[in-house]
């Protein structure tokens, strides 16, 4: 099969799994889709004595998808693009301190904090790992996932003000974990050595500072052109372009295209939608990319269910797996507490607050994408087997008990 035949099979088996889960199991859409595809992952891996040609077909199948570059270089500027272009951009404005500090000193916080946890707590379970490996586990863990947290918080029943926190932090963080990753990543592959601490400064500015910057530039000039016509069809082709454009000229310029994709989206979505478009295009706006976020949030739900398939599975990283849950919950919790009472948050954000943020900080299919780009070198089937781990029981334990634990905190 080609790349094009694989997508066409996701897209079909997302569509009948999406049928079961309304029909039979009637979870939220992205749970009901993700358990639904880890039991088909399931039934092909028992199956395989009996079946080896199709657990075949299947790993071959998703490996030549590669579902870390179709979830970084592609689905994930459409995700936060339509993320973002939903946001209203004044409850942001009024939650920007926290936003801006949960998103930057909370997400190199958690990464450093859970990088030398898990470091320490290894050797317990006979798994000792190099620091700065356990470092890059750190960085791509510690991003709440933006496409888990916006579809679930939406039936959680969470109070508006906490909603919008843990909405903005979500949009911006994974931006900023990406680009602590690549810093490591450059570290762990070169050698600490060979860099020096002004190039990771630089680094960061501007792959940061860069993002934002190309966001706005991106998202005004599609604003002066949709302001010129009146023409709906067009006007979402705009957008289209804006988002495939935008994303590629970000990694052409070694820049972030995530957080790229999140401004630009706030501003077509917010100055955008009230000064450039027509109640018609509007309508017609909000609904085409009310449907793209559905069903690209439907594929990468179904990928991550059939990524079961692909991870190495030994009893060892089971336990690892589970001190890696713990560690996790608890520094989120921290790295959270440790900015409220330094920026004099806590007026806003009491302890009940700050434990519905730490149990509403999903890990997704960002964190599983960053842990396949890893080298085999750099202990890789240890970190995607606990990463797969960590974030199964995010979505399904997390995300189905958020409502529960919102309702006893409130």
């Amino acid at each position: 099969m080609n790349s094009i035949e694989s997508i066409s099979l996701i897209i079909t088996l997302a569509a009948i799994l999406a049928y079961i889960n309304i029909k039979v199991l009637k979870l939220p859409s992205t749970i009901g889709l993700m358990v639904l595809a880890l039991l088909l992952s399931l039934v092909i891996l028992l199956t395989s004595s009996i079946a080896p040609a199709w657990t075949s077909f299947a790993r071959v199948s998703l490996l030549q998808l590669n579902f870390s570059n179709l979830l970084l270089d592609f689905m994930l500027g459409f995700l936060l693009f339509a993320g973002a272009l939903h946001t209203d951009i004044e409850k942001l404005r009024r939650a920007r301190g926290p936003i801006i500090v949960f998103a930057t000193i909370g997400t190199i916080l958690s990464t450093f904090m859970v990088g030398i946890l898990l470091y320490l707590a290894l050797p317990l379970v006979y798994q000792p790992v190099s620091l700065v490996y356990c470092l890059l586990f750190g960085a791509l863990i510690s991003p709440t996932d933006p496409i888990a947290v916006l579809s679930i918080l939406k039936k959680a029943g969470i109070s508006e003000s906490v909603e919008t926190s843990i909405t903005g932090e979500s949009l911006f963080n994974d931006g900023v974990g990406v680009v602590i990753f690549l810093t490591i990543y450059s570290l762990a592959r070169e050698g600490a050595g060979n860099i020096e601490a002004i190039e990771i400064i630089e680094l960061l500015a501007v792959e940061i500072g860069g993002g934002i910057l190309l966001g706005l530039l991106a998202g005004y000039v599609a604003f002066r052109m949709l302001k010129s016509i009146d023409h709906y069809q067009t006007e979402v082709l705009i957008t289209i372009a804006l988002v495939m454009g935008g994303t590629a000229l970000a990694s052409l310029l070694h820049l972030s295209g995530p957080l790229a994709m999140v401004v630009a989206g706030l501003f077509i979505g917010n100055k955008g939608s009230l000064e450039a478009m027509s109640k018609t295009t509007n309508d017609y706006m909000y609904k085409f990319w009310e449907m793209i976020d559905e069903i690209m949030n439907a594929i990468l739900f179904v990928l991550i269910g059939l990524e079961l398939v692909l991870i190495p599975i030994r009893s060892s990283y089971f336990y690892v797996g589970l001190l890696a849950i713990f560690i996790i919950i608890v520094v989120r919790f921290i790295s959270l507490a440790i900015p409220t009472y330094a920026f004099r948050f806590s007026e806003r954000f009491r302890k009940r607050t700050l434990l519905i943020m730490t149990w509403g900080g999903l890990r997704g299919g960002i964190s599983i994408a960053l842990a396949l780009s890893l080298e085999a070198s750099m202990e890789r089937n240890l970190l995607v087997s606990i990463t797969y781990m960590v974030v199964l029981f995010s979505i399904i334990g997390q995300g189905l008990t958020l409502g529960k634990v919102v309702n006893k905190l409130a």
